[in-house]
Formats: structure tokens, C-alpha cells, sequence
């Protein structure tokens, strides 16, 4: 549930820095806004550059990257980790 409410309030959040685009808010909200949306958005490129290696694995890993661009670590901890192999033993 605690990812789910992320994942909505990062989607609210991109839904804020998109409507300030096209009607900018009042002078220092929008420049905050701006600058926020900017970090946020590097942060989850940052996030796609370093994992990118473990998402090759996976069956659809261009939408991972795409949902990681939009909703950073909440759909990062929503992706299982890959199985350790088995370590074999030689007696």
C-alpha cells in the first residue's frame, strides 16, 4: 500500500509540474516548482542510469524504464530482485 500511495503522489506531483507549464503559478511558486520537477526528474534518470543493468532481464524492460522515469523508487521496489544462483558444493 505505502508504494501505491507513492506512486500516486509522484503522478500527482508530475501532473503539478505539468499544469505550471502551460499556467505558470504566482512568481517565487513557480520558479520552486520548476526547480523541484527538474531535480526530481534527474534523480529518476540517475536511477534508470544506475539499474539499468538489472532491468535487461526482464520482459519488458523499455516500460520499466519509463515507469522508473515516472515513478522512481516506487516501482523499483515493486520489481522483484533477481534469484541468486546456488552456490554448489564439492565434497
Amino acid at each position: 500500500m505505502f508504494w501505491g500511495l507513492g506512486r500516486l503522489l509522484t503522478l500527482l506531483f508530475c501532473c503539478v509540474v505539468l499544469a505550471n507549464q502551460l499556467v505558470p503559478f504566482v512568481h517565487p511558486l513557480n520558479l520552486l516548482v520548476n526547480l523541484a520537477g527538474g531535480l526530481l526528474l534527474l534523480i529518476h534518470v540517475l536511477e534508470v542510469l544506475l539499474c539499468n543493468r538489472s532491468l535487461k532481464g526482464r520482459p519488458h524492460p523499455w516500460r520499466d524504464r519509463g515507469r522508473i522515469l515516472l515513478f522512481g523508487v516506487f516501482h523499483l521496489q515493486t520489481i522483484p530482485a533477481p534469484a541468486a544462483p546456488e552456490a554448489s558444493s564439492h565434497a
